[in-house]
């Protein structure tokens, strides 16, 4: 129906097709807390959301930005304290527009200059009143498309834009592992899914190699979905020879008909108390009792986990005549003041949990670091099913910790034994680890192999991905060198607020942040993205599965880009 001013005044004139994606002008702002943009008359403020792209225009540049807050304003506020009545249409168009109007506040984050194709970080402001316009699809391309001289297929596409049907985000893959990268929510929004997601990306694009302590198991064959059971990494197109499934618990794996490649074996005489170290926090080792673990490993040799393990400690009786039984060497070190009974007493009742972990075995013929070592150099990703294990914290602590050291050592040790020459190093790798806080929290993280790769960023080809729903208990140090950051929805103010640390706009990114939806939508900033951007996640289903099989990826998305930004042909 016709509102009651155009039937006075004539019907509005039909907008050209830029008019109709105008949205306001600039009225203030500033470069560090962003712009103020009052909208035009004709937007129904309810049809605009945060996260949303607009492009402003001004005399020489197109500053790309994002919707970070939404707001209502008045140019008199006697009007708020006597408004007119809502049920004359008439006055409430008179005033709409003039004298009360919607604001929204614009984060601006890339420039791009006449001449220039490629968007550079924004340094400036526009000027007043230069008009703001929602972004098109081939705005969005432009800031997102692979760069000059980057390897096309090393992109994967994560999602679309919110609003934005169609638009494919890429990310740069070669990018994301150079650098440790995070993935964080609260329980419940898809972490994992949002994890496989990527690693699907990374081991389909042959960008690094992965080595995942799949806590629940749910990256290797299969994983519970919405509609069933998804496939898992090794059952993707192009993976199965790519991916080796290890377990921990051949029989969990067997009743889940789980196709595992590796069974993993851990001897008593292979762990060190570098290993168990990091239970401090799990099974509440003190000082005192860590210090003790290091003496025990100097006295008793390699055996000395064996033998503070052992349930029967009774001397053996010696008939008449016959040799005099060996002193027990515990007792003989609790006789010699090197440790007190009571600190004994305490580590054998601590770490009696080891009993019930049926991987760890006495004496083990094969070295499980370097069987899964030699996959890796082989260029195979590896997931390890923790199988009935993985709600088993202590477990999953000292298994991802014992194999991590290992491999992380060996890997600096061919990284420096190659002198620069790519042909001899080892082929990058990913460690994956969820509930990384237990591993990474403040006081720790930096006595932990885990702390050490992340600030190491790239030094020796391996990097993490971590996922956790608590990134407030990670150290502040770590968090700062994580390259790329995937945030689903974080409901707790000190997640949040480590979640953005370090990033420019944090403030008003905290607005976005907080009102995602709790199922496949997230935010993704850093290292291998250009700048900001909410995405609504590809499903990852059998349409997924067909795209993979047919090639229908990055290499295709470049193709359009290419036609759509530089009128180039397919060739």
């Amino acid at each position: 129906m016709d509102s009651e001013l155009e039937k006075i005044f004539g019907a509005r004139s039909t907008p050209s097709a830029q008019e109709a994606r105008r949205l306001g002008m600039v009225i203030g702002g500033s470069l560090s807390e962003g712009l103020t943009v009052k909208l035009d008359p004709r937007i129904a403020i309810e049809g605009l959301a945060v996260g949303r792209y607009v492009v402003i225009r001004g005399y020489r540049r197109r500053f790309f930005g994002m919707i970070t807050d939404i707001r209502l304003d008045s140019a008199n506020p006697d009007l708020a304290r006597m408004p007119p009545d809502p049920d004359d249409p008439l006055i409430r168009e008179m005033v709409a527009g003039v004298g009360v109007f919607g604001q929204i506040h614009v984060q601006p984050m890339l420039v791009l200059e006449e001449g220039d194709p490629l968007p550079r970080p924004v340094k400036t402001v526009p000027a007043h009143f230069s008009p703001v316009y929602e972004a098109t699809e081939e705005e969005v391309h432009a800031i997102f498309r692979p760069r000059v001289k980057e390897r096309e297929d090393r992109y994967f596409v994560i999602g679309e834009p919110l609003d934005m049907p169609g638009v494919r985000i890429p990310l740069n893959l070669d990018r994301f592992v150079e650098r440790s990268s995070g993935v964080f929510g609260k329980s419940g929004t898809g972490k994992t899914f949002l994890a496989r997601l990527l690693l699907a990306g990374v081991i389909y694009h042959n960008a690094s190699v992965a080595l995942v302590f799949d806590m629940h198991n749910e990256y290797g064959w299969s994983a519970p979905g919405e509609e069933g059971r998804v496939k898992g990494l090794k059952q993707l197109p192009e993976c199965f020879s790519r991916v080796v499934i290890a377990t921990l618990d051949e029989d969990s794996s067997r009743r889940r008909d789980s196709r595992y490649d590796l069974v993993v074996r851990i001897g008593y005489d292979q762990i060190e108390p570098e290993d168990v170290e990091l239970l401090r926090g799990v099974i509440g080792l003190s000082e005192v009792q860590i210090g003790a673990l290091y003496m025990l490993r100097r006295r008793l040799g390699r055996d000395w986990l064996r033998i503070l393990l052992e349930e029967d400690r009774a001397p053996v009786e010696v008939e008449e005549g016959g040799e005099e039984a060996p002193p027990d060497p515990l007792t003989e070190l609790v006789e010699r003041d090197l440790i007190t009974s009571s600190t004994l007493g305490a580590l054998q009742r601590k770490l009696g949990l080891f009993h019930r972990f049926q991987f760890l075995v006495p004496q083990t013929e094969e070295d499980a670091a370097r069987a899964i070592l030699s996959r890796l150099l082989q260029g195979q990703s590896v997931v390890l099913e923790f199988g009935r294990y993985g709600n088993d914290m202590a477990a999953y602590v000292l298994v991802a910790n014992y194999l991590t050291r290992r491999i992380h050592a060996e890997y600096v040790r061919r990284k420096e034994a190659a002198l620069g020459d790519p042909a001899r190093e080892p082929p990058h790798l990913v460690i994956v680890v969820e509930e990384a806080h237990k591993f990474l929290q403040p006081g720790i993280a930096e006595h932990t192999v885990f702390g050490t790769i992340a600030r190491e960023l790239r030094k020796y080809n391996v990097t993490l991905l971590i996922v956790d729903q608590r990134p407030s208990q990670i150290d502040s140090e770590v968090l700062s060198q994580i390259g790329t950051r995937v945030l689903c929805l974080l409901d707790h103010e000190e997640d949040v607020r480590a979640a953005l640390a370090g990033i420019s706009g944090a403030s008003r990114l905290r607005e976005v942040l907080a009102r995602l939806e709790t199922k496949q939508q997230a935010l993704l900033l850093g290292h291998a993205v250009p700048m900001p951007v909410v995405v609504r996640t590809r499903s990852y289903d059998a349409s997924f599965y067909e795209e993979l099989a047919r090639g229908d990826g990055p290499e295709d998305l470049v193709a359009r880009y290419r036609r759509a930004m530089w009128g180039e042909d397919e060739d």
